[in-house]
């Protein structure tokens, strides 16, 4: 059965992160992301999850300078040495955190996509061979062309044809069932298709990116699927709750989420 993780950084909007993994940790998760932890030391946050008994199982790479648009750094071209004081930042947090998988960002696209590629498969190469020595997973993932336009990245197929040119097996998809709805329609044929590259899963709902307790997607049954697959990973829940994380839990509980019965004002 797959296990959920909670997405610390989308889940909550200000609350201090000792309290969001405390809050987390009384549901029932046992596992948390964070997409962007630079903002604390390791240190820090390796006594916060401690206390609260998760484990930390993805962060994302730095992705550049964000308030002036960049979403990752790995496919520029010319960015090769910023790609790696990043990717060496990261590396540091997950191997101090026991974080097993990084999110390697791909970043919009500044060039034709032929010399996009060759710098993000040359970055992979090295993204992946420096983590392997930790025993770390380096993850791709598409992101859609709504939300986040110009990305390198945006289909599955593509990942797959990154992924095969690096050759390299601890360089892995990062499967979002949010984004795949959005860019390939349907979730469990897309799954079925490209499984086997699969080493972790996201989830939110449509529209909005709310809890997945809808018609377009329907969380309960992707996590069905994904037990029927045989995926038993994590699944990071990364959506934005309509109220309170709490109230939004609903759709979780055959999963081992057992939402307070008294919620915390947010």
């Amino acid at each position: 059965m797959p296990r959920l993780a909670a997405n610390l950084t989308m889940l909550f909007a200000d609350e201090p992160l000792p309290e969001r993994a405390e809050r987390v940790r009384a549901a029932g998760f046992r596992g948390i992301e964070i997409l962007f932890p630079y903002d604390w030391t390791a240190a820090e946050l390796k006594t916060w999850v401690r206390a609260a008994d998760v484990q930390l199982v993805l962060i994302n790479t730095p992705p550049g300078d964000w308030s002036s648009g960049e979403r990752g750094l790995a496919a520029q071209p010319g960015r090769q040495a910023d790609f790696r004081s990043a990717f060496g930042q990261a590396l540091d947090y997950a191997t101090q955190l026991a974080c097993p998988r990084i999110h390697v960002m791909a970043g919009l696209r500044s060039e034709e996509q032929e010399a996009c590629d060759a710098c993000f498969v040359d970055n992979l190469r090295h993204a992946a061979e420096e983590a392997r020595r930790f025993d770390v997973d380096v993850l791709i993932e598409p992101l859609n062309d709504r939300d986040v336009p110009g990305y390198h990245l945006s289909r599955l197929h593509h990942a797959q044809q990154v992924i095969s040119a690096v050759a390299r097996d601890n360089v892995r998809l990062q499967f979002d069932v949010y984004h795949t709805r959005i860019m390939e329609g349907d979730v469990e044929a897309a799954y079925a298709r490209f499984r086997s590259l699969v080493r972790h899963v996201q989830i939110a709902g449509l529209p909005g990116r709310h809890e997945p307790d809808g018609d377009e997607i329907d969380g309960a049954n992707v996590l069905r699927m994904l037990d029927a697959n045989g995926y038993s990973g994590w699944v990071g829940c990364e959506y934005r709750p309509r109220t309170t994380f709490e109230a939004g839990l609903g759709w979780a509980t055959d999963f081992g989420i057992t939402p307070p019965s008294v919620s915390p004002a947010s």
